[in-house]
């Protein structure tokens, strides 16, 4: 199973200022809608309750250790990301798609093997970090460019990395 990570990250590192997205950028919400159609999809208990109304084909699954909090019906909640891998492995999914908040993308990092990450041409300067791309870890896949426009106030690069093979050590 792929565990993948997607993200609009600026170029400081930082996926928000507080609440929310910070930036409206047509082409990357639809990039982001088309990528995760149909999927598993696997946020944090913030992050779910922003999207509520949302999800239209999606199988939200919610990472909270709150036992006491209630998705909708139909979404699932579990504590840790190895019970939200399983969990998506036993209704057959293929791919677990993270889609944030920050806590969720840093436990889900380790574990992860694919990035989908929105370089947006910005700098906010402080806000919610997404976790650093170890360039010993992942490598670039694929990369396009998408300037800015009438539409899009800020230049951006759509970017995948797929994790590499870890190397051994010598002792």
């Amino acid at each position: 199973m792929t565990l993948s990570l997607i993200a609009a990250v600026s170029d400081d590192g930082f996926i928000s200022t507080g609440k929310g997205v910070p930036w409206d950028l047509p082409d990357d919400r639809a990039h982001f809608r088309q990528y995760t159609a149909g999927g598993f999809l696997l946020v944090g208990r913030t992050t779910y309750q922003e999207m509520i109304g949302w999800f239209t084909d999606h199988r939200p699954i919610i990472l909270s250790r709150d036992h006491a909090f209630r998705p909708e019906p139909g979404h699932h909640r579990v504590p840790t990301v190895p019970l939200a891998l399983l969990y998506a492995q036993q209704e057959k999914a293929q791919e677990l798609i993270v889609c944030g908040g920050a806590q969720t993308y840093a436990a889900a990092m380790p574990l992860a093997n694919k990035l989908i990450v929105t370089r947006v041409h910005d700098r906010l300067g402080e806000g919610i970090a997404f976790p650093p791309i170890d360039p010993q870890r992942w490598i670039e896949t694929s990369r396009i460019e998408h300037p800015a426009d009438s539409c899009h106030a800020h230049a951006m690069t759509f970017l995948t990395y797929q994790s590499q093979p870890q190397r051994r050590r010598r002792a």
